[in-house]
């Protein structure tokens, strides 16, 4: 199948571009990630992907549009949901992407991780899929967590420690310092 695997970084990406090559799919990564906050990550971890991909012998399409306002303004309409909007702005575009260029389906890297809300991102791919006609191609890649941490590692590429946008930021990193102060 002629898949376009939204790519959200290099490292989430190694296990399933390995296991989706390893059953013969052809695939292109599309890098697309407004949310990814400071600028500074938003760049290292477009650089890790397209490292990734030449590594991997994957092409990557990369969308290098740093639109954090406007995520952050979709985000703010209502923070209890603002996961939702972020996974469904990414996978909208994806779906998009993959239909204008003929793809026979799409799916994300995001299914890698067991730190994101996995059902919460299939029920939007499925949403997206109808919505934009063209197949959404679920596989619950968590299986392969450890392996891909294995193979990113071994081939040195950058790891992030939150998960890209500013709330997830300070999550990690205000509950860090919390737990460290004193006072």
């Amino acid at each position: 199948m002629r898949l376009l695997l939204h790519v959200c970084c290099g490292p989430c990406a190694a296990y399933p571009v390995a296991a989706l090559k390893a059953v013969g799919h052809e695939l292109t990564g599309f890098f697309y990630n407004p949310n990814i906050h400071p600028y500074e990550e938003f760049a290292k971890r477009l650089e890790t992907s397209r490292e990734f991909a030449a590594k991997a012998g994957i092409e990557l399409i990369v969308d290098a549009t740093y639109a954090l306002e406007d995520f952050l303004s979709g985000a703010m309409q209502d923070l209890s949901k603002r996961c939702e909007y972020c996974y469904s702005i990414r996978l909208r575009k994806a779906a998009i992407m993959a239909r204008e260029n003929n793809y026979e389906a799409f799916s994300t890297t995001l299914l890698v991780s067991p730190y994101q809300k996995h059902e919460m991102i299939r029920g939007i791919g499925e949403q997206v899929a109808k919505a934009e006609q063209i197949p959404f191609f679920y596989v619950d890649f968590r299986e392969g967590w450890n392996e891909g941490v294995r193979m990113s590692k071994e081939w040195e590429l950058y790891r992030q420690p939150y998960c890209g946008c500013i709330f997830s930021e300070k999550e990690r990193y205000y509950r860090v310092r919390k737990e460290k102060s004193t006072c």
